[in-house]
């Protein structure tokens, strides 16, 4: 636990550059490979250059004025700091087929394996509703997979509380 406490020190919490796309690449891959795992008829496969993918797809998003990612960087004494996480969030607009009005909406929040239950992602979701907040959001959305109970938990230890249930059916 003081590794944690020593941790959550070392955290910073600011907007992804273009440098970071790589390892948000590989956090995002991890994303689609879980989610994979989970359902692997609901959720894309994970193909050869998912890193790439997803890259490119944050890339695009850092442009997006409506969009943010954000990372999680643990500095370490006498190295160069390590991005251990991100988010990514924006701004969505009314929805006729969704039947709710304007809204942010947190696409993902991934931290790496080797540093979850420590704070990270709690730092992460505050942030990206700090932004969206700033950004006019009246109230702040997010999905998760069913069979992601600790994410579920995270969500709900912050404020959010279930509405909508998707279900799929494959032909």
């Amino acid at each position: 636990m003081r590794y944690a406490a020593r941790m959550a020190s070392n955290i910073i919490i600011r907007g992804a550059r273009a440098n970071d796309l790589p390892v948000l690449g590989k956090l995002g891959a991890l994303l689609v490979r879980m989610h994979h795992g989970f359902d692997a008829q609901r959720f894309m496969a994970p193909d050869a250059g998912v890193e790439e993918g997803y890259a490119w797809f944050l890339g695009h998003e850092l442009k997006n004025p409506e969009a943010v990612v954000l990372v999680a960087e643990l500095a370490h004494e006498g190295a160069e700091p390590e991005v251990i996480g991100y988010t990514y969030a924006g701004m969505e607009p009314r929805s006729w087929k969704e039947l709710r009005d304007r809204a942010g909406f947190i696409h993902d929040v991934v931290v790496s394996p080797d540093v979850r239950a420590q704070g990270v992602g709690t730092r992460l979701l505050e942030a990206a509703s700090e932004w969206l907040i700033a950004h006019g959001a009246p109230r702040i959305m997010l999905w998760t997979a069913e069979r992601n109970p600790g994410a579920q938990r995270l969500f709900e230890r912050v404020g959010f509380r279930r509405t909508m249930i998707e279900m799929t059916r494959e032909r």
